[in-house]
Order: structure tokens, then C-alpha cells, then sequence
């Protein structure tokens, strides 16, 4: 041991007489355990091996500048470089924030300071926008002023953030009542083309439909709210139906984007007459139907009869904000007034008042008058009385002066400007009645042209058309397209062009009559007009040659031409014109040709007859039938393949195409034969061949290509 001991310095031999009483004491104390392990933790992190009570030693080298002792006797390690612990100074240049710099302090540097990094807010253009659209959404929801919040937001500016208003406005109104989800689809229809472009409302709405998953958090029923958004901004032709499959290739199918556009076009777009339902799902658009205003009409009337109150009755009427329809309020007080005799003088002295007030126009009181003159004949079969008690009003009327006195003169001349009186039209407008009801009912196009065909009235062809399409506007979707569908297959068949034009004509001239029953006639008419283009029942052209040939009086049909002229020159007019009533087919006419032409190849290729019968079937266009017959033809002269005749022959059998499908689509071969021949040189021998083989089956009349022996 001495020897061991030997190889230590006086100074460490003197450290290890320290450590060994220190040692003893820590041992000894309640806390031995904990201290005698961090006595031998102490000494062996400082290299010394401390003797044991066995007197074994070890070696080691200790620095004494790491070993300090306290005032209560105990040792304490300090941190490398002096920065100590508890009870100690630390090491030098150590500031840990105990420490500050007295401004008070005679010697105060404010150099001394530590630097302060000042936190400015970077303005967001964006962030901006989002927070002002924010307060004229919240204004607008409370004020409901369309006008205002168009102003506001185009005083705005930032044109190129409009999306994210449309976002705002939709997401704000979603976790609301149904008032301000109706209120947003309105002024979103307010605001299309004029403030907000087409292209920017899309992007708005995709980015709605992208951050469905977000907005489900906090709105649980999104899917079906954000679904009907997207369908309410369909039918109000803000969003062209196109946006639902384009959306669909960018939205992840696991997404709830997905889903709100499955709801959109499954739940709503695909329901039977899914506009009026989707207009009303929130309590009802802005836009009365005809029926539900009548009703309004009759219900403020009975109400003010018991009244009296025309202050009230004026209210009312002002209210309903249908100036234009007013003179219905003028027919329907005058049959309350003959079907109640005590009511009649309040009856008079409201309508006085609202001329007087100029509520009711001179016009509208003639007009409404002029229509109690027309149905007075109707009318006294329930009211005995009707007819004269309505001459004993108009005298007083325009004595009073609340009734023009031209009324009597228009009245006077009303017989003999309803159209031709003579004995022949007025069967032939009896009977179209009757065809065209059932065809309302049946569907059934080719059933339709044979009792046309059968009245063998070819000139009255105008007067059809405007009966057609004057029926088909007072009623639903459903027959508004079927009248749309009708007249492209009556232009196929028997109706020329001419017709076509002369039809429209005399129902532009007619116009401001048919406003009087049908509330909004003008633009149902512009549609009409701007379907039978895109439909190629009309060309361009003939929108300019209807406008020349109205009266110059004929302001409304001018006009319903220009907007005509306007939805056709919209973005995506094809699909929202061919959709306008909810559909059809359809089809547009190149996809119609493009599905036939698939459909040839598939049966050329080996396919079944009664398979390509069906697909043909399906496609539900009977008026087209004549492009089946034309490729059928061109494809068999091609590929030298005359099982075409065949699939032809079956249609034929089951009454699929008809003669006059047959011979429209041989005579269109007929007249491209030449430049059929440039591509297929026996084009003319091949097409002989097949007129004989018509002829023979049936197909074609024998008189088909007798009058031109030069093809």
C-alpha cells in the first residue's frame, strides 16, 4: 500500500485525507445512499479513486479548481469553465436574463440595449380582399339589397380574386338559414357576366367543391348543401353542365368533392323536373310561377273586400313587383266585382286609386279589360249577369277616367284582328289542338306527322308552329322540350325552312298577347329561337331575316330576337340551349353522328342486328334516322359489305326508320355522289344497286330518282 501510495504527490495525498473523511460523513447520514453514490460519482468523475475501508487506493489526478466547499461544510461540484450552480457567481460574461440595464442608471447607454426585432405585419393583398367581401357578404345578408352589394364589390375591385368571393359568399351562407342560401344564388346570378366572368365563377365553385373535406368540419350536411348549390347554379345557367365531369377528373375519388358532385348529378340534375324543384328547395326563388301570382292576386282581393282597406290592397299589389302582370289584378277584381254585387264599389274605387296613383298603368287597365271582353261569352255561363254588368263599368271607367277611352276602340276592333275568320283555319286550329295534346301524351312523333300528313294542309304549316310552341310555353319542362324535339323532326319531314321562319314571325307579332296569359313568354320564346338553331332547325341568318320581317310597331319581338341572338353567342351555348328544359336526348347533333357512326362500326365488326336495332333505339332521336341510313350506305360502299342492308331491312321490319327517313337519307347520298365517287370510284354503280334492292324490299317509293336519270 505504501508503496502505491508512493506515486502520489503531497498535493493529492492531502486531496484524499479530505475526500475520506467527507466520505465517512455522507454515509452516515439519512441520506447515505444517495450521498455515498454521489460522493464515488463525484470522485471518479474527477479521476480520484478514493481508498476503501479494505485500504486498497486507486490512482488518480484531481483538479481542486472543480471542488468547492460550502458554508454548511458540503462539497460542491462546479460547472466546467466556472459556470457554477446554485450559490455561485457563474461564469464570466453570463447573462441569463437576471440581469437588465436600468434606464435611471447615471451611466445609462442606450447603445447598451439588446436589439428588439419589431414585428410588422405584411399586408396581403389577398387577405385584404377576403376581409372586405367578408363585410359586404354580412351586409348584404342583412339588407338583402342586390344592387348595393354589386356596387360595393365592383367599387372593390381585385377583379382577378373574384373566386374567392364566390367561395366566401357560398361558405358563409352554407352555415346559415335557408333565407341566406337562397339570397346567395341570387346575387350570384346577379352578379354572372356583368361583374363576375363565366370562366371565374367555375374556378369558384371548384374551389368550393376542392375544399369540401374542410368545410364538412364544420358544416356536417355539406355534401348536400354544396350539391345544390352547384345544381341551383346549373339551372340558373350560371355553371354549364360540362363542370360536373370536368370537376370530377380533378377531385381525388375519396374525397367528399366527389361526392358533393355525385350528389349534384345523380339527387338533383337527374330528377324529374329537378329546375322547379331545385329553384324552390330553399324556400322558393325571387320568381313567381304564373299560378302562384294569380293566386296572390285572388287571395290580397278576397282580403281586401272584407277590409276595405285600399291602403293595404295598393301595398299588396305593390309588392307582388309584377308591373307588367298587373292588368291580371284588373280582369280578376272585375269577375269579383260581377260574381259580388255588394263589392263592386270597392272593387271601382281600387282600381281608381291605382291608376290615380299610377300603380297600374293606362296599358295594363286596357289590357285587363280588353281580356274580361274576350272570356265575357265563358263568363256568364257561371255569372248570368257578366256581360252586363261589365257594360255598365266601362262607361263609368272612362268617365272616371281610370279606363282609356281607346279601349272601346280596341274592343271594336278585336274581332277582326284575331287572324283569318274563315271556316277552314278555324277547323284546322280545332284539330292541331287535339294532335298536339296527344302528342303531349304519347311521345309519339311519327303518330304526330301522319294526322298532319293526313290533314293535308301543308300551307297552315306556320300556324301549327305557333300553336305548338303557345301550348308547349304554358306548361312544364317536360313539354317544352318535346315541342323543341317535335320541331326538328317536323323540319326533316315536312316542314321547309320558310315555314319554320313564317312560324316564328307570326308568334313575335303575337307576342305581347301571349305575355298577357304566360308570364315570362319573351324569353321562353328567345329560347325557343335560340333552341331551334342549335338544333339546325334554323340558321344564323334567319334570326336577322325574322327581325326584318316583324311590323316596325313589333318592339317585344325585336327584342326577343336580340336576346336569342345573345345566348347563342354565350360561353358553352351549345350545351346550356340543348339543356334548357332539362334535357331531351340530349344529344347535340354531332354526337348523334358520332354515336352512329360507333354503333355501324360495332355491327360491321361481327355485332348482332337486334343489339344495333336497340342502340339505335336508345338514342331516341326517330327525326335522325336518316343519318343511320346515309352511313349505313357510305359504309357499305366502303367496306364492300352489304350486311348494312340487312341491319337497314330489320330497322325497316320494326318500324324503327321510316320511308321518309329512307328516302331522306337515300336522296342526301344521291346529292353528294359526286363527291362520294372521289373516294369510292363505283360509288354510282354500288348506289344503283342499292336504290333497286330499296325499291324491291320496300324502303323507297318507285318514283324514288326517276325525275334525275343523270346521277
Amino acid at each position: 500500500m505504501a508503496s502505491k501510495e508512493g506515486l502520489l504527490t503531497e498535493g493529492q495525498r492531502e486531496m484524499l485525507e479530505t475526500a475520506a473523511p467527507n466520505e465517512e460523513i455522507l454515509s452516515s447520514s439519512p441520506t447515505s445512499a444517495g450521498a455515498a453514490k454521489s460522493s464515488s460519482v463525484l470522485l471518479s468523475e474527477h479521476h480520484v479513486k478514493a481508498p476503501s475501508r479494505r485500504g486498497k487506493a486507486s490512482t488518480a489526478g484531481i483538479a481542486m479548481r472543480h471542488v468547492r466547499r460550502t458554508h454548511s461544510g458540503k462539497h460542491i461540484r462546479v460547472k466546467k469553465d466556472g459556470a457554477g450552480g446554485k450559490g455561485t457567481w457563474g461564469r464570466w460574461l453570463d447573462n441569463d436574463g437576471e440581469s437588465h440595464i436600468d434606464k435611471n442608471d447615471p451611466n445609462y447607454d442606450s447603445g447598451e440595449e439588446p436589439y428588439e426585432l419589431v414585428v410588422a405585419a405584411v399586408s396581403d393583398p389577398l387577405d385584404d380582399y377576403k376581409k372586405s367581401v367578408a363585410s359586404i357578404i354580412e351586409e348584404y345578408f342583412s339588407t338583402g339589397d342586390v344592387e348595393v352589394a354589386t356596387s360595393d364589390l365592383k367599387e372593390l375591385g381585385s377583379t382577378e380574386y373574384h373566386p374567392y368571393f364566390i367561395k366566401r359568399l357560398v361558405s358563409m351562407s352554407m352555415d346559415r338559414h335557408d333565407k341566406e342560401k337562397e339570397m346567395a344564388s341570387v346575387l350570384l346570378s346577379a352578379l354572372y357576366a356583368d361583374v363576375i366572368n363565366p370562366t371565374q365563377i367555375s374556378w369558384g365553385f371548384f374551389m368550393l367543391v376542392e375544399s369540401a373535406d374542410d368545410l364538412v368540419v364544420d358544416i356536417p350536411d355539406t355534401v348536400d348543401i354544396l350539391a345544390l348549390f352547384i345544381a341551383r347554379a346549373v339551372v340558373d345557367d350560371i355553371l354549364p353542365p360540362a363542370f360536373i365531369a370536368r370537376a370530377r377528373k380533378m377531385i381525388p375519388e375519396s374525397s367528399k368533392g366527389n361526392q358533393v358532385l355525385q350528389t349534384a348529378e345523380k339527387s338533383y340534375l337527374s330528377a324529374p323536373h329537378h329546375a322547379e324543384l331545385v329553384e324552390r328547395r330553399w324556400g322558393g326563388s325571387t320568381h313567381f310561377t304564373v299560378e302562384e301570382v294569380k293566386k296572390r292576386i285572388a287571395d290580397l282581393l278576397r282580403e281586401y273586400v272584407e277590409s276595405g282597406d285600399t291602403v293595404e290592397a295598393r301595398r299588396c299589389i305593390r309588392k307582388l313587383e309584377v308591373s307588367f302582370y298587373y292588368h291580371e289584378v284588373v280582369k280578376r277584381a272585375l269577375i269579383l266585382a260581377m260574381e259580388t254585387q255588394s263589392a263592386e264599389a270597392l272593387i271601382l274605387k281600387l282600381l281608381k286609386e291605382a291608376a290615380e296613383e299610377g300603380l297600374i298603368s293606362s296599358s295594363q287597365m286596357v289590357k285587363g279589360c280588353s281580356r274580361m271582353a274576350e272570356s265575357i261569352d265563358d263568363l256568364s255561363l257561371d255569372i248570368p249577369s257578366a256581360k252586363t254588368s261589365f257594360q255598365s263599368i266601362v262607361p263609368r271607367a272612362i268617365s272616371e277616367g281610370w279606363l282609356d277611352a281607346s279601349f272601346l276602340k280596341a274592343s271594336g276592333e278585336d274581332g277582326q284582328a284575331n287572324g283569318p275568320d274563315d271556316e277552314k283555319v278555324k277547323q284546322y286550329k280545332k284539330q292541331i289542338v287535339n294532335i298536339i295534346h296527344e302528342y303531349f301524351l304519347s311521345d309519339d312523333i311519327p303518330e304526330l306527322i301522319r294526322s298532319l300528313e293526313d290533314l293535308g294542309a301543308p300551307e297552315y304549316n306556320p300556324i301549327f308552329l305557333k300553336k305548338l310552341i303557345t301550348l308547349a310555353m304554358d306548361r312544364k319542362n317536360k313539354e317544352k322540350e318535346m315541342a323543341s324535339v317535335l320541331l326538328s323532326a317536323l323540319h326533316i319531314e315536312i316542314f321547309s325552312t320558310e315555314d319554320i321562319v313564317n312560324g316564328f314571325v307570326m308568334l313575335l307579332e303575337s307576342a305581347e298577347d301571349t305575355a298577357l296569359d304566360i308570364l315570362d313568354a319573351s324569353n321562353e320564346l328567345a329560347l325557343f329561337l335560340a333552341r331551334a338553331v342549335i338544333d339546325d332547325v334554323l340558321a344564323p341568318l334567319n334570326l336577322e331575316e325574322i327581325t326584318n320581317r316583324l311590323p316596325p310597331n313589333c318592339s317585344s319581338g325585336a327584342e326577343t330576337v336580340c336576346v336569342a341572338q345573345s345566348l347563342l353567342s354565350a360561353r358553352h351555348a351549345g350545351e346550356r340551349i340543348l339543356r334548357c328544359w332539362g334535357g331531351g336526348t340530349g344529344w347535340a347533333v354531332e354526337d348523334a353522328k358520332d354515336k352512329i357512326q360507333k354503333l355501324l362500326e360495332e355491327f360491321e365488326s361481327g355485332g348482332v342486328i337486334s343489339e344495333a336495332c336497340q342502340c339505335i333505339r336508345d338514342m331516341g332521336m326517330p327525326f335522325f334516322n336518316h343519318e343511320v341510313v346515309k352511313k349505313a350506305l357510305v359504309m357499305a360502299m366502303e367496306k364492300k359489305n352489304d350486311r348494312m342492308l340487312d341491319l337497314l331491312q330489320e330497322c325497316f321490319n320494326e318500324g324503327l326508320i321510316t320511308i321518309n327517313q329512307m328516302t331522306k337519307g337515300f336522296g342526301r347520298i344521291k346529292d353528294g355522289l359526286d363527291d362520294l365517287a372521289l373516294d369510292i370510284p363505283n360509288a354510282k354503280d354500288k348506289f344503283t344497286f342499292y336504290v333497286e334492292q330499296a325499291k324491291e324490299r320496300g324502303w323507297l317509293l318507285p318514283s324514288f330518282g326517276l325525275s334525275d336519270a343523270s346521277w
